[in-house]
């Protein structure tokens, strides 16, 4: 467990994916632009968004990173290119301003750092599975379990936000919390992942696509 948190935080480093992941994407909001979403009002946005999720077999997404740590005065910005596929398939390829891509794959992780790669076998890691599971439902928007969050709903004009906090202790040592935005239709349009030192992952997704052709072929390593 200790080599793996390691990696992890390498990770989040290097590329700032971990607490990204997500899934899993979207932007800091002033509260002024918020409102609290009615009871109606959160039931309607679960159905929309779960009715969405059932639709979506692939997703291809241009995403603009921005990675906030409290030492610097500048966030940190990295471009990129996301593709998934249903059930499980997750890709982040990093463009700029270095070549770093991360692969899901089955019970493993696979890791190309400009040309070097490596893979790393988590299967059975009850953390990992967690991880994978929340970027997974992230990435589609379905992260609605009452087990695994408290939820808080808003409005924030046309769109839709919602603060995930995790329930399990173990995993909220990583995550404090994820803040999720959706678009009219109910697509994940940004994501926020908040560590519990403060620091967070900001995530912007542009020219989306679904249900394109992808192949196994576009999660090679």
């Amino acid at each position: 467990m200790g080599k793996l948190k390691q990696h992890f935080i390498f990770i989040s480093a290097k590329a700032g994916i971990f607490y990204s992941f997500i899934l899993l994407f979207f932007g800091a909001m002033t509260l002024s632009a918020q409102t609290k979403m009615t009871s109606a009002e959160a039931e309607h946005l679960k159905t929309k968004v779960k009715e969405q999720a059932e639709t979506t077999n692939t997703i291809t997404s241009n995403f603009t990173q921005y990675k906030h740590l409290d030492f610097l005065s500048n966030d940190i910005e990295s471009k990129g290119k996301l593709a998934f596929k249903s059930p499980d398939l997750v890709k982040w390829e990093y463009v700029q301003p270095y070549a770093y891509s991360i692969i899901f794959r089955s019970q493993t992780l696979y890791i190309n750092d400009d040309g070097n790669k490596s893979n790393m076998d988590v299967g059975g890691n009850k953390l990992f599975t967690q991880l994978n599971q929340l970027i997974t439902a992230s990435i589609r928007g379905d992260l609605f379990d009452d087990a695994q969050f408290n939820m808080e709903y808003f409005k924030n004009n046309e769109n839709s936000l919602v603060h995930f906090f995790p329930k399990d202790d173990q995993f909220a040592e990583f995550i404090k919390a994820f803040h999720l935005t959706f678009n009219a239709v109910g697509e994940v349009i940004e994501v926020k992942m908040i560590e519990p030192s403060g620091d967070y992952t900001h995530i912007v997704f542009s020219d989306r696509k679904t249900n394109q052709p992808l192949s196994d072929a576009d999660f090679a390593q």
